[in-house]
C-alpha cells in the first residue's frame, strides 16, 4: 500500500486550473493506460466535460502487461466513459525492438499516432496524455513525441505533482490513488539489448508470480539474462526471503529460464535503467 505523504496539499487551485484547461478543449481523447495519472485525468475530464465528451483509448502491445489492459477497461467502464482498445505490434518497429536509449520516443510516437487517428475518426480533435509535473525531472524521450504530435498534458500544465494526483484521486474515490507506478515491460531490459517476445513474456510471468504468490504489488524484475534482478521496497524483502518462499521463487524463475536470481539491496527504484543514460 502506498500512502500520501503527510502535509500534501489538496491542490484545490491546481485542480481548478485543470478543469479550466479541460473545459477549453471541449471534447478530448485520452491516451489511457489505467495508471494513477491517466485515471485521474480521465475522471477529471469526465467530471468537467461529461462522459459523452471523453474517449479513453488504450494501445496494447507486446510491451503491455495484460493486467494493466484489463484494469484500464474496468476503470473506463466504472467512470462511464467510452473505451477503445487498439493493438500495436511494437517489435515490428525498429526503433522500439532495438531498445535504444530513446526507445520511448519511437514507442510514444507510434501509440499517439494510432490514438489520434482513432480519435479523429470519432470527432475528437484534442488528444491528451497523463504526464505530470514530476515527469520533467526524469529522462523521458517520449515527451518529445507528444509535443511533435500536438498532444497536451493537462496535469503537467496545471502543475500537478504525483503526490497531489494521488491525494486528489483519493478524494475522488478512485481505487488507483495508492496503486504502484506502472511502466512498460521494456523498461526492465537494459538499453541496447534487443527486445524479444520471449524476453517480455518471461518478465511478465516472473512479476506475475511475485504478485500473486507472494503478495508483493510494487516491484520490477530487471532482466539481465540469465540474471533476474528483483527490485521491491525494503519493507517487502521479508516476503521474498522466508525460506519456503525464497526456494519456491528461485525454482519458478529458473523454470522461466533464469539461471541466477538476485534481490537488489537498493530497493525499488522506478526508472533505474535510466541511471546509465544520465551517467553518459
Amino acid at each position: 500500500m502506498l500512502a500520501v505523504p503527510d502535509g500534501v496539499d489538496a491542490a484545490g487551485d491546481k485542480r481548478a486550473r485543470l478543469e479550466e484547461i479541460l473545459r477549453s478543449l471541449g471534447r478530448v481523447a485520452i491516451a489511457y493506460s489505467g495508471g494513477v495519472d491517466s485515471t485521474y485525468l480521465l475522471a477529471a475530464a469526465a467530471d468537467a466535460l461529461g462522459p459523452d465528451n471523453v474517449l479513453a483509448v488504450t494501445v496494447a502491445s507486446e510491451l503491455t502487461p495484460m493486467r494493466e489492459v484489463t484494469q484500464a477497461q474496468e476503470m473506463a467502464c466504472r467512470l462511464g466513459v467510452k473505451h477503445q482498445l487498439l493493438s500495436l505490434r511494437a517489435l515490428t518497429v525498429p526503433g522500439i525492438a532495438a531498445n535504444p536509449p530513446d526507445r520511448c520516443y519511437f514507442c510514444k510516437r507510434e501509440v499517439l499516432q494510432r490514438i489520434a487517428a482513432a480519435a479523429s475518426a470519432q470527432g475528437f480533435a484534442h488528444l491528451v496524455h497523463g504526464a505530470n509535473q514530476d515527469d520533467q525531472g526524469d529522462y523521458r524521450p517520449g515527451a518529445r513525441a507528444a509535443v511533435e504530435l500536438g498532444a497536451r498534458a493537462p496535469l503537467e500544465e496545471a502543475g500537478l505533482t504525483k503526490a497531489e494526483i494521488r491525494e486528489l484521486s483519493r478524494q475522488r474515490g478512485l481505487p488507483t490513488w495508492n496503486q504502484p507506478s506502472q511502466a512498460c515491460l521494456a523498461s526492465r531490459v537494459p538499453y541496447d539489448t534487443p527486445l524479444t517476445v520471449e524476453t517480455l513474456q518471461r518478465i511478465q510471468a516472473a512479476e506475475q508470480y511475485v504478485r500473486e504468490r507472494l503478495g508483493v504489488q510494487a516491484l520490477r524484475v530487471r532482466d539481465h539474462f540469465p540474471v533476474a534482478r528483483i527490485e521491491v521496497p525494503p519493507g517487502d524483502w521479508a516476503a521474498l526471503l522466508v525460506e519456503d518462499a525464497r526456494t519456491a521463487l528461485v525454482a519458478e524463475f529458473c523454470r522461466l529460464g533464469y539461471r541466477y536470481v538476485a534481490l537488489d539491496l537498493a530497493g525499488l527504484h522506478s526508472g533505474s535503467m535510466n541511471a546509465l543514460i544520465k551517467e553518459r
